[in-house]
């Protein structure tokens, strides 16, 4: 869904923030850093997006009252987009409220980065982004290198490793007034109040609950319930389940809005089947704060999206692969006793 393959980065700022709970305090630069060297931007490239790349879900700016303007990092982020000779000021601004925002005492202090970056791919169209990023985890490295007939050793305490990123956000120029298209990760696993603050408290974030979302999460829950859920509760065979992917695929594909009892009746055709699905569907959105509507437009290029996750391909060992695309009734399962081996048989017209 991102692709950086042809992004840049244009700024850098980079603050300081702790934790004002435990008497720490923030530290702004007075200028924005000058990248000069050419391996170091391609670093910070790998520093600052790499983790984004398997992020799927976007979101939105939000604020409580249902006035963007009031939501402080939506604010700042519009200022940079409409004038880049803010930029600096504002990530000052921006240090400030994240700062401002860390009512934990077990929130970590750390360096904050505020970036800009141009051409990187959201959904398939190019796009201005401003990130915002947090690195809390400091760890030591050794250097070898060589000295007169050997070499010698030394090494840097609280150095950053350019794989530990904890936290960050891209927000893309575009839908202003839905509150941009925002991307977000925090690599703290927990959901207390000291790692929740940074989607909750700093960002202000809410699920983008467009066609495009609820389609691309409808079909991702259809198949993981076909691939995973349904060997718990049903004996199936791997052709029943790609039948019933292909079936799920051509739904998306000719309809033009999804509605879920039209859905279970065409695709899954089994009472028991269809309550199964409801129940897993209801499990996601609870579990991943990720509601989805019984019925919506079906986006087009969330169908294209996941058709290249869904497989039609039966693997036979590692002597055949048999493609399923159509009627599984062409296909039949058996056990030959002579040979102690499955088999299966396949009926067709003509041979292409």
């Amino acid at each position: 869904m991102i692709s950086f393959f042809e992004a840049s980065l244009k700024q850098l700022s980079i603050h300081h923030t702790g934790n004002k709970l435990v008497e720490e305090y923030y530290k702004l630069s007075d200028a924005p850093l000058k990248i000069e060297d050419e391996l170091l931007g391609n670093l910070l490239m790998q520093f600052f997006l790499k983790p984004f790349e398997k992020v799927n879900e976007v979101y939105r700016f939000y604020h409580p009252n249902d006035n963007l303007q009031l939501n402080e990092v939506f604010h700042f982020a519009t200022e940079i987009f409409e004038n880049n000779e803010l930029f600096h000021e504002d990530s000052q601004q921006l240090a400030k409220h994240l700062y401002d925002v860390a009512n934990h005492p077990k929130i970590k202090s750390g360096e904050m980065y505020v970036a800009y970056f141009q051409k990187v791919q959201l959904e398939g169209e190019q796009l201005d982004a401003i990130g915002i990023f947090k690195s809390e985890t400091k760890d030591t490295y050794l250097k070898v290198y060589p000295e007169q007939d050997g070499f010698g050793m030394s090494y840097e305490q609280d150095a950053i490793s350019i794989n530990k990123l904890d936290k960050g956000c891209l927000i893309f120029n575009v839908d202003k007034t839905e509150g941009y298209k925002v991307v977000v990760f925090d690599q703290a696993k927990s959901s207390n109040d000291s790692t929740v603050y940074w989607k909750d408290e700093f960002l202000k974030l809410k699920i983008r609950n467009d066609s495009y979302n609820q389609t691309n999460n409808v079909l991702g829950v259809y198949k993981n319930f076909v691939t995973q859920k349904m060997d718990d509760e049903y004996e199936i065979s791997k052709a029943d389940k790609i039948d019933l992917l292909n079936r799920s695929m051509k739904y998306f594909k000719e309809k033009e809005t999804f509605d879920i009892e039209e859905f279970g009746n065409e695709v899954i055709g089994n009472a028991e089947g269809i309550e199964s699905f409801k129940n897993y569907k209801k499990n996601y959105e609870e579990e991943y704060e990720s509601p989805i509507a019984d019925s919506f437009e079906i986006a087009e290029s969330a169908v294209k999206k996941q058709a290249r996750a869904y497989k039609s391909v039966l693997k036979l060992d590692k002597n055949f692969h048999i493609y399923i695309h159509g009627n599984k009734d062409m296909i039949e399962k058996g056990y030959d006793d002579a040979k102690s081996m499955n088999y299966y048989k396949v009926y067709f017209r003509e041979e292409e």
